[in-house]
């Protein structure tokens, strides 16, 4: 079991809103949980490529990725299966799944240089989390056969709640660095307060565009984050208590989506 446990609520969200716009089908469900059994290999994954890349070689220390094999395969394997599924049955989901494979070799190419925790590699992380939206909404409504659906047709609610989600992993990506591994860099607690501020007003442009009067339950989520932006910093608080913090933010906006979801 990978050791981040925050990651998981990171990974979780968009599988949530998703819900939230589609409804459950066995089609989301299989999409659903084989993303959520990606996270698992894709970190034993990057965590071999991260051991075995020679010119970050630790002195003294030999690579020892056969660790990771027994992991990567049990999590790899039952979201592989169910990969194999969800392309029975939309074979266009294999375009879609070459382009989340070139963003993961952005992502292995960071872990390989030991800077995976460089912001360019967050924002990478934070683009393909949001994309499981709209994915999961052309996945659950599509006809079958090699050519995905025009982005066009794709209900401009679904791309809403895609930057929804993608709003709010950046502003608590940049807060729990602010806190936790960049607490001592002053830049970082600025970035995070411009963001959280920043956000209230995107979300008010994200609620304008879904339609009033219901798209301001949108500011929700947003608020709050913007509070904790205030409220929490200078706290000293442990690691755990934080990811609670945010984790109560990641809820509201799943139960926004659930609220605005069509009827």
């Amino acid at each position: 079991m990978p050791p981040a446990h925050g990651a998981w609520a990171f990974i979780g969200l968009p599988v949530a809103v998703a819900i939230a716009l589609t409804g459950m089908s066995w089609l989301v469900a299989v999409l659903g949980a084989a993303w959520v059994l990606a996270y698992p290999a894709s970190y034993f994954a990057l965590a071999m490529a991260k051991d075995t890349a020679p010119h970050h070689r630790r002195p003294g220390r030999l690579p020892r990725p056969g660790r990771y094999v027994r992991p990567l395969v049990t999590w790899g394997l039952p979201a592989a299966a169910l990969g194999a599924v969800a392309l029975a049955a939309q074979p266009w989901l294999a375009w879609i799944g070459l382009g989340y494979a070139a963003l993961f070799a952005v992502n292995a190419a960071f872990a390989r240089r030991r800077d995976e925790r460089s912001l360019v590699n967050d924002a990478v992380l934070i683009v393909e989390c949001a994309l499981v939206v709209p994915v999961t909404w052309a996945a659950d409504h599509g006809s079958g056969g090699w050519v995905p659906p025009a982005p066009s047709t794709i209900p401009s609610q679904a791309w809403i709640l895609c930057a929804a989600v993608a709003l709010l992993l950046t502003g608590s990506t940049l807060h729990v660095k602010s806190l936790i591994r960049e607490r001592a860099n002053p830049a970082f607690a600025t970035a995070s307060r411009t963001v959280a501020f920043g956000s209230i007003v995107a979300a008010a442009a994200l609620a304008w565009a879904w339609g009033l009067p219901d798209g301001l339950l949108l500011l929700l989520p947003f608020g709050y984050l913007a509070g904790r932006a205030i409220t929490v910093p200078g706290r000293n608080m442990a690691p755990g208590r934080i990811g609670m913090i945010e984790l109560a933010g990641y809820l509201l906006l799943v139960a926004v989506a659930f609220l605005l979801a069509p009827t």
